[in-house]
Protein backbone atom coordinates (compact mmCIF):
# COMPACT_ATOMS: atom_id res chain seq x y z
CA UNK A 1 0.00 0.00 0.00
CA UNK A 2 1.53 3.20 -0.79
CA UNK A 3 1.44 6.38 1.26
CA UNK A 4 1.36 8.35 -2.19
CA UNK A 5 -1.43 9.76 -4.12
CA UNK A 6 -2.53 7.96 -7.39
CA UNK A 7 -1.50 10.67 -8.99
CA UNK A 8 2.56 9.44 -8.36
CA UNK A 9 3.71 6.53 -10.79
CA UNK A 10 5.77 4.21 -9.41
CA UNK A 11 8.72 2.35 -11.46
CA UNK A 12 11.70 0.86 -11.41
CA UNK A 13 14.84 2.19 -13.41
CA UNK A 14 17.62 1.07 -14.46
CA UNK A 15 20.87 3.01 -13.29
CA UNK A 16 23.59 1.50 -15.22
CA UNK A 17 22.86 -2.09 -13.93
CA UNK A 18 21.82 -1.15 -10.42
CA UNK A 19 17.46 -1.16 -10.36
CA UNK A 20 16.12 2.22 -7.99
CA UNK A 21 12.83 1.79 -7.05
CA UNK A 22 11.48 5.40 -8.28
CA UNK A 23 8.15 7.13 -7.98
CA UNK A 24 7.17 10.29 -10.00
CA UNK A 25 4.41 12.53 -9.62
CA UNK A 26 3.30 16.43 -10.33
CA UNK A 27 4.48 18.71 -12.92
CA UNK A 28 6.59 21.71 -13.55
CA UNK A 29 10.27 22.08 -13.12
CA UNK A 30 11.60 18.30 -12.16
CA UNK A 31 12.80 18.14 -8.53
CA UNK A 32 14.84 14.72 -6.96
CA UNK A 33 13.78 13.95 -3.27
CA UNK A 34 16.44 11.77 -1.53
CA UNK A 35 15.81 9.93 1.89
CA UNK A 36 17.83 9.30 5.21
CA UNK A 37 18.63 6.29 7.11
CA UNK A 38 16.79 4.24 8.33
CA UNK A 39 14.05 5.41 5.75
CA UNK A 40 12.92 4.72 2.13
CA UNK A 41 11.37 7.12 -0.33
CA UNK A 42 8.29 7.36 1.92
CA UNK A 43 9.86 9.93 4.42
CA UNK A 44 8.66 12.46 1.65
CA UNK A 45 4.81 11.30 1.89
CA UNK A 46 3.48 14.09 2.76
CA UNK A 47 5.64 16.39 1.43
CA UNK A 48 5.50 15.78 -2.03
CA UNK A 49 2.09 15.64 -3.34
CA UNK A 50 2.58 19.45 -2.01
CA UNK A 51 5.73 19.94 -3.97
CA UNK A 52 3.90 18.11 -7.19
CA UNK A 53 1.42 21.28 -7.17
CA UNK A 54 4.32 23.28 -8.96
CA UNK A 55 7.29 20.35 -9.48
CA UNK A 56 7.90 17.34 -11.26
CA UNK A 57 8.76 15.26 -8.13
CA UNK A 58 10.49 12.04 -8.47
CA UNK A 59 11.34 10.27 -5.19
CA UNK A 60 13.55 7.34 -5.00
CA UNK A 61 15.00 4.67 -2.76
CA UNK A 62 18.87 5.11 -2.21
CA UNK A 63 20.82 1.96 -3.33
CA UNK A 64 20.70 -0.20 -0.55
CA UNK A 65 17.81 1.14 1.08
CA UNK A 66 13.68 0.25 0.51
CA UNK A 67 12.68 -1.63 -2.73
CA UNK A 68 16.23 -0.50 -5.18
CA UNK A 69 18.84 -3.29 -5.49
CA UNK A 70 21.47 -3.96 -2.75
CA UNK A 71 24.73 -4.76 -4.85
CA UNK A 72 26.88 -7.13 -2.02
CA UNK A 73 29.31 -4.45 -0.39
CA UNK A 74 32.52 -5.60 -1.79
CA UNK A 75 35.97 -4.45 -1.11
CA UNK A 76 36.44 -1.14 0.52
CA UNK A 77 32.67 -0.65 0.61
CA UNK A 78 32.99 0.88 -3.14
CA UNK A 79 29.39 0.05 -3.86
CA UNK A 80 28.14 2.53 -1.06
CA UNK A 81 30.81 5.48 -1.87
CA UNK A 82 28.54 8.85 -2.26
CA UNK A 83 29.89 9.00 -5.30
CA UNK A 84 27.95 5.61 -6.70
CA UNK A 85 25.69 6.14 -5.23
CA UNK A 86 25.09 9.97 -6.67
CA UNK A 87 25.71 8.47 -9.97
CA UNK A 88 22.34 6.07 -9.73
CA UNK A 89 20.24 9.40 -8.94
CA UNK A 90 21.72 11.01 -12.28
CA UNK A 91 20.86 8.17 -14.40
CA UNK A 92 17.26 8.09 -13.28
CA UNK A 93 17.28 11.52 -13.78
CA UNK A 94 18.68 11.07 -17.43
CA UNK A 95 16.45 7.90 -18.35
CA UNK A 96 13.43 10.26 -17.19
CA UNK A 97 14.33 11.87 -19.58
CA UNK A 98 15.45 15.31 -17.23
CA UNK A 99 19.22 16.47 -18.02
CA UNK A 100 19.07 19.43 -15.32
CA UNK A 101 17.13 19.17 -12.10
CA UNK A 102 16.90 20.34 -8.58
CA UNK A 103 17.67 17.84 -5.49
CA UNK A 104 16.66 17.88 -1.72
CA UNK A 105 18.45 14.88 0.46
CA UNK A 106 17.58 14.33 4.29
CA UNK A 107 20.24 13.38 5.78
CA UNK A 108 22.10 10.00 4.10
CA UNK A 109 20.29 11.52 1.13
CA UNK A 110 21.97 14.61 1.51
CA UNK A 111 24.91 13.33 1.42
CA UNK A 112 24.25 11.87 -1.64
CA UNK A 113 22.77 14.99 -3.28
CA UNK A 114 26.03 16.84 -2.20
CA UNK A 115 28.25 14.51 -3.60
CA UNK A 116 26.09 14.92 -7.00
CA UNK A 117 25.94 18.50 -6.87
CA UNK A 118 29.80 18.57 -6.67
CA UNK A 119 30.60 15.11 -9.61
CA UNK A 120 27.90 17.10 -11.88
CA UNK A 121 27.61 20.69 -11.57
CA UNK A 122 25.97 21.27 -14.95
CA UNK A 123 22.99 18.69 -13.64
CA UNK A 124 22.09 20.37 -10.25
CA UNK A 125 20.63 23.40 -10.46
CA UNK A 126 19.63 23.93 -6.84
CA UNK A 127 20.85 21.60 -3.77
CA UNK A 128 19.08 21.80 -0.46
CA UNK A 129 20.44 19.64 2.62
CA UNK A 130 18.06 18.53 5.53
CA UNK A 131 19.47 18.13 8.98
CA UNK A 132 23.33 17.71 8.00
CA UNK A 133 26.51 19.49 7.86
CA UNK A 134 28.99 17.97 5.32
CA UNK A 135 30.17 14.70 6.15
CA UNK A 136 33.88 15.64 6.26
CA UNK A 137 33.17 18.51 8.25
CA UNK A 138 31.31 16.29 10.96
CA UNK A 139 33.88 13.64 11.23
CA UNK A 140 37.15 16.19 10.91
CA UNK A 141 35.73 17.80 14.16
CA UNK A 142 34.09 14.80 16.22
CA UNK A 143 34.59 15.12 20.05
CA UNK A 144 32.95 13.74 22.83
CA UNK A 145 29.78 15.62 22.40
CA UNK A 146 29.22 14.16 18.66
CA UNK A 147 30.47 10.47 19.70
CA UNK A 148 27.24 10.63 22.36
CA UNK A 149 25.13 12.32 19.80
CA UNK A 150 25.97 10.46 17.07
CA UNK A 151 27.17 7.16 18.21
CA UNK A 152 25.34 5.02 15.76
CA UNK A 153 27.60 6.26 12.90
CA UNK A 154 30.48 4.00 14.84
CA UNK A 155 27.74 1.72 15.68
CA UNK A 156 27.26 1.02 12.20
CA UNK A 157 30.76 1.13 11.20
CA UNK A 158 31.64 -1.94 13.45
CA UNK A 159 33.45 -4.59 12.10
CA UNK A 160 32.61 -8.50 12.08
CA UNK A 161 29.16 -8.20 11.15
CA UNK A 162 28.25 -6.75 14.84
CA UNK A 163 25.69 -4.18 13.75
CA UNK A 164 24.20 -6.68 11.06
CA UNK A 165 23.48 -9.50 13.76
CA UNK A 166 22.17 -7.15 16.46
CA UNK A 167 20.17 -4.97 14.13
CA UNK A 168 18.68 -7.95 12.45
CA UNK A 169 18.11 -9.85 15.82
CA UNK A 170 14.91 -7.14 16.49
CA UNK A 171 14.66 -4.17 13.33
CA UNK A 172 10.86 -3.00 14.61
CA UNK A 173 12.54 -2.34 17.72
CA UNK A 174 15.77 -0.44 15.73
CA UNK A 175 13.23 1.20 13.44
CA UNK A 176 11.24 2.76 16.40
CA UNK A 177 14.30 3.22 18.66
CA UNK A 178 15.81 5.34 16.58
CA UNK A 179 13.06 7.58 15.18
CA UNK A 180 11.17 8.26 17.97
CA UNK A 181 13.92 9.49 20.42
CA UNK A 182 14.58 11.99 17.60
CA UNK A 183 11.20 13.28 17.41
CA UNK A 184 10.29 17.43 18.58
CA UNK A 185 6.59 17.77 18.78
CA UNK A 186 5.08 18.58 14.99
CA UNK A 187 3.03 15.98 12.96
CA UNK A 188 3.66 12.16 14.65
CA UNK A 189 4.96 9.72 12.86
CA UNK A 190 2.67 8.07 10.13
CA UNK A 191 2.48 4.24 11.79
CA UNK A 192 2.33 2.82 7.98
CA UNK A 193 5.11 4.73 7.42
CA UNK A 194 6.78 3.09 10.00
CA UNK A 195 6.12 -0.25 9.18
CA UNK A 196 6.82 0.29 5.39
CA UNK A 197 10.66 1.18 6.85
CA UNK A 198 10.62 -2.03 9.19
CA UNK A 199 9.10 -4.12 5.77
CA UNK A 200 12.00 -3.06 3.90
CA UNK A 201 15.10 -3.23 6.57
CA UNK A 202 16.05 -6.97 5.46
CA UNK A 203 19.53 -8.74 6.11
CA UNK A 204 20.50 -7.48 2.44
CA UNK A 205 19.30 -4.12 3.33
CA UNK A 206 21.12 -3.72 6.68
CA UNK A 207 24.41 -4.97 5.14
CA UNK A 208 24.30 -2.14 2.77
CA UNK A 209 23.07 0.70 4.87
CA UNK A 210 26.50 -0.87 7.36
CA UNK A 211 28.50 -0.53 4.23
CA UNK A 212 27.26 3.07 3.69
CA UNK A 213 28.47 4.12 6.84
CA UNK A 214 31.29 2.65 6.30
CA UNK A 215 31.88 4.24 3.14
CA UNK A 216 31.50 7.74 4.98
CA UNK A 217 34.04 6.71 7.26
CA UNK A 218 36.13 5.42 4.46
CA UNK A 219 36.17 5.75 0.84
CA UNK A 220 33.97 9.22 1.14
CA UNK A 221 36.87 10.89 3.14
CA UNK A 222 39.08 9.86 0.44
CA UNK A 223 36.72 11.53 -2.10
CA UNK A 224 35.86 14.01 0.12
CA UNK A 225 39.71 15.31 1.00
CA UNK A 226 40.56 15.07 -2.95
CA UNK A 227 38.16 17.90 -3.67
CA UNK A 228 38.54 19.81 -0.34
CA UNK A 229 38.99 22.77 -2.20
CA UNK A 230 36.10 22.94 -4.57
CA UNK A 231 32.61 24.20 -3.17
CA UNK A 232 29.20 23.67 -4.36
CA UNK A 233 28.40 26.26 -7.14
CA UNK A 234 24.72 25.59 -7.00
CA UNK A 235 23.03 27.39 -5.05
CA UNK A 236 22.31 26.07 -1.94
CA UNK A 237 19.35 25.65 1.07
CA UNK A 238 20.02 24.08 4.31
CA UNK A 239 17.10 23.32 6.27
CA UNK A 240 17.51 21.74 10.07
CA UNK A 241 15.89 20.93 13.28
CA UNK A 242 16.16 23.71 15.82
CA UNK A 243 16.20 20.68 18.33
CA UNK A 244 18.40 18.47 16.61
CA UNK A 245 22.30 17.51 17.08
CA UNK A 246 23.06 19.10 14.02
CA UNK A 247 21.09 22.53 15.39
CA UNK A 248 22.36 22.35 18.64
CA UNK A 249 25.75 21.45 17.59
CA UNK A 250 26.70 23.82 14.38
CA UNK A 251 26.45 26.90 12.79
CA UNK A 252 24.61 25.48 10.27
CA UNK A 253 24.82 28.00 7.63
CA UNK A 254 28.65 28.93 8.30
CA UNK A 255 29.44 25.67 7.96
CA UNK A 256 27.65 24.97 4.83
CA UNK A 257 29.57 28.33 3.49
CA UNK A 258 33.08 26.49 3.43
CA UNK A 259 31.70 24.23 1.13
CA UNK A 260 29.01 26.17 -1.44
CA UNK A 261 29.61 29.59 -3.12
CA UNK A 262 25.64 30.87 -2.05
CA UNK A 263 24.14 29.29 0.96
CA UNK A 264 21.02 30.23 2.87
CA UNK A 265 19.63 28.30 5.97
CA UNK A 266 16.75 27.88 7.92
CA UNK A 267 16.20 26.56 11.66
CA UNK A 268 12.29 24.63 12.08
CA UNK A 269 11.02 23.97 15.00
CA UNK A 270 11.73 19.67 15.01
CA UNK A 271 14.17 17.29 15.42
CA UNK A 272 15.53 15.16 13.05
CA UNK A 273 13.03 14.36 11.07
CA UNK A 274 12.01 17.47 9.09
CA UNK A 275 10.08 15.87 6.22
CA UNK A 276 7.64 13.79 8.47
CA UNK A 277 7.44 16.62 11.62
CA UNK A 278 6.72 19.49 9.68
CA UNK A 279 5.79 18.51 6.27
CA UNK A 280 4.34 22.10 5.72
CA UNK A 281 7.10 24.15 6.57
CA UNK A 282 9.41 21.86 4.43
CA UNK A 283 7.43 22.24 1.42
CA UNK A 284 6.98 25.84 1.64
CA UNK A 285 10.53 26.41 2.09
CA UNK A 286 11.99 24.66 -0.57
CA UNK A 287 9.17 25.63 -3.14
CA UNK A 288 10.03 29.75 -2.17
CA UNK A 289 13.89 28.60 -2.95
CA UNK A 290 13.11 26.41 -5.70
CA UNK A 291 10.82 29.33 -6.86
CA UNK A 292 12.99 32.64 -6.88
Amino acid sequence: MSLFPTSFTARTVDAGGTAVHTLVGGDGPPLLLLHGYPQTHVIWHRVAPLLAERFTVVATDLRGYGDSAAPPPGPGDAAYAKRAMAADQLAVMAALGFGRFAVAGHDRGGRVAHRLALDAPHAVSALAVLDIVPTRHALDHADARFGHGYWHWFFLTAPAGIPERLIGHDPEFWITARMRSRHHGGTPFDERAIAEYVRCLTPDTIAASCADYRAAAGIDREHDGADAARRVTAPLLALWGAHSFVGRTYDVPAVWREHAQDVRGVALDADHYLPEERPEEVARELTAFLSR
